[in-house]
């Protein structure tokens, strides 16, 4: 990588918090090395879980028309969306963003008031950090990557969404998983990682490992809103972020084996 490249990174980690005190020790080729996802030798690989149940509650009372939907179809099915209170106070609904073939997506658990005004997920200081996490990685959002959350309307004063009111979303995002047929899933936040393992347990026990949502591998770490507040987890998001650059080399190159 050129020094150009170099002071680039360094910028970039140091925008996000973890520069220039933290330099993995054990996986650091694999990202400095992301920008060409050049495969890293000795890289275990991990088992997937056996994915867990999808939720069966319908959204908009019809789950079974929404999983025909095209991307036009859906878009308008989620803007029209009844099916939780969340639509009682809402400015805006938040469908998704990005690259609609993406090999990445990241999934986060609600709007808030910034994303409630524009329509667009992660736009505020969040969104801003979550830009330099995947800027650090060599991503860009839009550009093979797709940005979504577990429910599509913000919940009053940024609350965590209630069990019913993700559930209610559950058809929207899973059609949308459905169209896009991302290679990786990066959960981002405890909200996310449980509705969509169908399971509860804490971020603790969830990162550093990989799950699988429906046979698609998945990813846990910190939501990007938590880190803002908790400074000193930042290293280990970008211990998570490592993890996904070595989960995603690997199944491309398992990809090309197979060709």
């Amino acid at each position: 990588m050129n020094d150009g490249s170099n002071a680039r990174r360094e910028q970039l980690l140091k925008e996000i918090g973890i520069s220039p005190v933290w330099r993995l020790r054990d996986a650091p080729q694999a990202v400095a090395e992301a920008e060409g996802f050049v495969p890293t030798a000795g890289l275990a690989a991990r088992e997937p879980e056996v994915p867990m149940a999808a939720h069966t509650v319908s959204a908009n009372g019809d789950a079974g028309s929404v999983t025909a939907m095209d991307w036009p179809a859906l878009k308008a099915c989620v803007a029209d969306c009844t099916a939780c209170v969340l639509h009682q106070k809402r400015n805006k609904t938040v469908f998704g963003v990005g690259d609609e073939n993406a090999d990445w997506l990241f999934v986060g658990e609600g709007p808030g008031a910034d994303e409630d005004e524009q329509g667009e997920p992660f736009v505020g200081q969040a969104g801003k950090l979550l830009d330099n996490m995947l800027a650090a990685i060599a991503l860009e959002r839009g550009k093979s990557v797709y940005i979504a959350n577990i429910v599509k309307c913000r919940p009053p004063g940024n609350r965590n969404p209630q069990p019913e009111e993700a559930a209610a979303c559950s058809a929207y995002l899973q059609r949308q998983i459905e169209l896009i047929q991302p290679k990786l899933i990066v959960a981002l936040g405890k909200v996310a990682a449980i509705n969509l393992l169908g399971r509860d347990a804490s971020i603790a026990s969830l990162r550093g490992q990989q799950h699988a949502y429906r046979g698609i591998p998945l990813l846990v770490t910190y939501h990007p809103a938590y880190l803002l507040r908790a400074l000193t987890d930042k290293a280990k998001a970008w211990e998570d972020l490592c993890l996904a650059v070595e989960t995603m080399q690997r199944l491309q190159s398992a990809e090309t084996a197979a060709i």
